[in-house]
């Protein structure tokens, strides 16, 4: 199934220009080699604001599937990419922060230290990744494959048939 994205890349210095984004580029060839159109891609400072409405208008205004932040989850005072997914998603999904985390302990003991979140706007599921290119590739694959079975899930009216997979009976 082909699904519509967009990558955040949230950075004070590579939305200066003091610094090229890496992380963004990457995440969009990953995502485009799974089948993915990525339709929007932009810079945002470390400005909660700034990162609301970019998130609100993927979601709300653009109606994308799927939405990708990478930058903003450490423990820097202004990395705040977390705070404003919070403020903007209507349902945690805290699965898949949690698997990112699990697989990166595998790769490193600072991978306890991301303070990525995710979650559901109406029909858009937002993630945050971290900002170092390597970290933002190695997180999307740890959930990349079930994040297929979210969005179908997402797209779907009622269950997604989840049910009827595993020989439940059908309502209908």
């Amino acid at each position: 199934m082909n699904y519509s994205a967009a990558v955040i890349t949230v950075s004070d210095k590579c939305s200066a220009g003091e610094r090229v984004d890496t992380s963004g580029p990457a995440l969009c060839a990953v995502l485009e080699g799974r089948g993915f159109s990525v339709c929007h891609t932009c810079i945002v400072p470390d400005e909660k604001e700034e990162i609301r409405a970019e998130l609100v208008r993927c979601a709300d205004e653009l109606k994308l599937n799927l939405v990708l932040t990478t930058g903003g989850t450490g423990f820097s005072p202004r990395d705040i990419t977390p705070e404003a997914t919070l403020e903007v998603i209507q349902r945690r999904t805290p699965g898949i922060p949690e698997a990112m985390r699990a697989e990166s302990m595998r790769i490193t003991p600072r991978g306890c230290l991301s303070r990525s979140e995710a979650g559901i706007r109406g029909r858009t599921l937002i993630i945050n990744l971290p900002g170092s290119e390597k970290a933002a590739k190695e997180n999307l694959a740890a959930v990349i494959d079930a994040i297929d079975h979210g969005l179908q899930m997402l797209r779907s009216e009622g269950s997604a048939d989840c049910a009827q997979e595993h020989g439940g009976r059908s309502n209908a």
